[in-house]
């Protein structure tokens, strides 16, 4: 039985239309309904492409339901199916999230030449000399001197920070942000951090308590490090 009766819900936007699919009834209601719905609301040959996004709740659907849905929805002339959006994650996404979240502490310094990666966040202490080079998928912290390469975001998370005790880098990487180094002396910065600025669309550089106001969310990054 559906919650307050209702199955299949479709509420229109001006990017398309959402479909809220109940998550407490079967498979084959929704399929029934979702049917109906859309036979009644049809859509003109004449209007243009509507985008549709399937939202699922806290329900897991096969590779094959999630193409039965779709092809329900390519029936209807002008539908496409943009997006199926699930509340809940398979075993093998809770691991990809598990390992792109983690924070990979490192002792060492990162000499000249040498290349070091990590998955998720690195939290390097130690320097990155002139010639050296971290990267990670996450956010970089660096407690010592960042005077070598640092990429940040390495699969296009735009997000990402890079943080150094020292800022004097060669080169800062975020997603596909690229920043050099001055081509002016410079005698480098304390306690620092780089992130892409949204309006701009280029890496700054600004002072450590940026980070806070930027990026709220690394408050988990403290939890993290006391769970570990």
């Amino acid at each position: 039985m559906a919650v307050n009766g209702q199955i299949v819900m479709i509420k229109g936007t001006r990017d398309g239309l959402i479909l809220h699919l109940n998550d407490q009834c079967s498979f084959e209601s929704i399929i029934h309904e979702l049917e109906q719905k859309l036979s009644v609301n049809g859509v003109d040959h004449d209007e243009p492409m509507i985008r549709v996004t399937i939202r699922i709740g806290k329900r897991y659907l096969s590779g094959q339901q999630q193409e039965t849905l779709k092809e329900i929805v390519r029936e209807k002339q002008r539908l496409v199916v943009e997006a199926i959006e699930s509340e809940v994650m398979t075993k093998k996404e809770a691991l990809a999230w598990k390992e792109n979240t983690e924070v990979t502490p490192i002792v060492k310094t990162i000499r000249s030449g040498q290349v070091f990666e990590v998955r998720g966040d690195m939290l390097l202490i130690g320097d990155v000399n002139p010639g050296g080079q971290v990267m990670a998928t996450g956010n970089i912290f660096i407690m010592g001197r960042l005077r070598g390469v640092a990429h940040a975001g390495t699969q296009g998370d735009e997000q990402a920070i890079i943080a150094a005790s020292y800022m004097k880098p060669n080169q800062l990487r975020i997603a596909d942000q690229l920043s050099r180094a001055p081509d002016y002396e410079s005698e480098g910065v304390y306690m620092e951090c780089g992130f892409v600025d949204e309006v701009k669309g280029s890496i700054r550089i600004e002072s450590l308590q940026e980070v806070t106001r930027r990026r709220p969310d690394l408050a988990s990054f403290e939890r993290r490090m006391l769970n570990g």
